[in-house]
């Protein structure tokens, strides 16, 4: 290893920041390093939080708020920190898809779809997740609304139109109409109705729908007023860095999905696991969070359940590697059970809760090494990761992530094949329990692992 690639490596453990080395070359590319931090303060609950996300139509049979509030339990159990629950409000009539419409065409910010119940009903919902030690975020489409939505016909200059004076739809989302943050007043309104549900519900902050369609500046000022009232957690749909500068914590991992479901088709590797992490650090500072995923409801309704996407077996070793990497992992409802079924968008579906013990003792013991061990927290409270360097760095994905407290060491083979490798240097030596046998193993400098194809194991200590 020459000179300048030691001086690299010197640079980032000075700066304390995320390291990948690029293990098909005795050489990593020198990139500048983001670390200035961003200036949003997470809440103290955000670091080893793992978001479970909920479709209350689909949940239940009844489709209710009560019926959902049946499973907190059972989520608490399992223990997800953070709810995040698809928009909650009354869903427009005209020019409404499907019978029932989608959760993203608002008619009224500020009331609940009474499909699901009532102001009250929702309330007693909040309040018994806070009871058992678990935060909400509500979805919110700050882009658009219905048709239908009273803003239209009162503020019709709160809209964008065509240069006919016609509202304007984004992209085919042909039932609902965009809004227009060149006004002000619209701007105040839309602020407005954000405090609207951290006072009046004491919910705990956002997912905020195609948040780069709405002016940054925007966010950071809904950010700063929402935080007067009692810190939040702000999720951002969107992957543009400006964004969490000030006005998020956290946004959406696309692009490493979209890796790990390229691996899992045989059309990526490894190596692009490295590439994406050496962009990562040009990018983002560590401050920052990145939500990690297998499947959402987006996922799910249009590209096909984990299980389609990247086969059963593949799809489980991804979904442990994204708890492994820094971030918040997210979990779409019914994956704990392995539920494997496109829902239906916008018409009345429902989930299958068979149990699987696998699959649901699987993600427990995955949320429970991170809400336990402090070396995978989130942004700043996690420890760096750093690749091991094996002999088939093309398809073995090794890291380990250590501080004074903790310390994982985890392998993955990332291809369908077996792979029988060696570990190179020392970063992982040591003695560690296998975190789904309890096994204790010990690692000398120099070993070797064997794996079957997809199969990982998760060192820890």
């Amino acid at each position: 290893m020459n000179k300048k690639t030691i001086n690299f490596f010197k640079n980032l453990l000075l700066v304390g920041v995320l390291a990948l080395i690029l293990t098909f070359s005795s050489c990593a590319p020198q990139a500048e390093v983001k670390s200035e931090p961003f200036k949003v303060e997470h809440p103290d609950w955000v670091f080893d939080a793992t978001i479970y996300e909920v479709n209350v139509r689909q949940y239940t049979p009844e489709g209710t708020f009560a019926a959902f509030e049946e499973h907190l339990p059972r989520l608490q159990e399992l223990g997800v920190k953070i709810l995040w629950l698809m928009p909650i409000h009354p869903i427009g009539e005209v020019e409404r898809k499907g019978t029932l419409g989608s959760y993203y065409s608002i008619k009224d910010y500020k009331s609940v779809n009474p499909e699901f119940g009532s102001m009250d009903d929702f309330k007693r919902l909040v309040a018994t997740a806070h009871e058992l030690g678990m935060k909400v975020i509500l979805d919110w489409v700050a882009n658009h609304t219905a048709h239908d939505n009273p803003l239209v016909f009162e503020h019709r200059d709160w809209y964008t139109r065509d240069s006919l004076n016609n509202l304007i739809s984004p992209f085919d989302w042909s039932d609902v109409v965009q809004l227009n943050y060149d006004n002000m007043e619209m701007r105040g309104y839309m602020l407005g109705a954000l405090k609207f549900w951290v006072e009046e519900a004491n919910i705990d902050g956002y997912r905020c729908d195609v948040a780069s369609m709405v002016p940054t500046d925007f966010w950071n000022n809904a950010r700063k007023e929402l935080d007067k009232i009692k810190p939040v957690f702000m999720l951002a749909e969107a992957e543009e860095e400006e964004l969490l500068e000030y006005a998020f914590d956290a946004d959406y991992g696309w692009e490493f999905h979209h890796i790990m479901n390229g691996i899992a088709k045989g059309e990526k590797t490894v190596l692009d696991i490295d590439e994406y992490y050496q962009r990562e650090l040009v990018r983002y500072p560590k401050t920052t969070i990145k939500m990690h995923f297998t499947s959402n409801h987006d996922e799910n309704s249009w590209a096909g359940t984990e299980f389609d996407r990247m086969g059963e077996a593949a799809a489980k070793s991804l979904a442990a590697l994204t708890f492994v990497i820094p971030g918040m992992p997210l979990l779409y409802n019914g994956q704990e059970v392995a539920f494997n079924r496109m829902l239906e968008f916008f018409d009345k579906d429902e989930i299958d809760w068979a149990p699987n013990e696998e699959f649901t003792s699987f993600y427990k013991t995955l949320i429970n090494l991170r809400s336990n061990n402090t070396a995978l927290y989130a942004a700043e409270q996690g420890a760096d990761m750093f690749r091991v360097k094996t002999s088939n760095d093309i398809n073995v994905f090794a890291v380990t992530r250590e501080n004074e407290q903790d310390k994982v060491f985890a392998v993955f083979n990332l291809s369908n094949l077996n792979q029988d490798v060696e570990l190179e240097g020392n970063a992982y030596a040591g003695k560690y329990t296998n975190l789904f046998t309890d096994e204790i193993v010990e690692f000398p400098e120099e070993s070797r692992v064997k794996l079957a194809p997809w199969e990982f194991v998760i060192y820890v200590k």
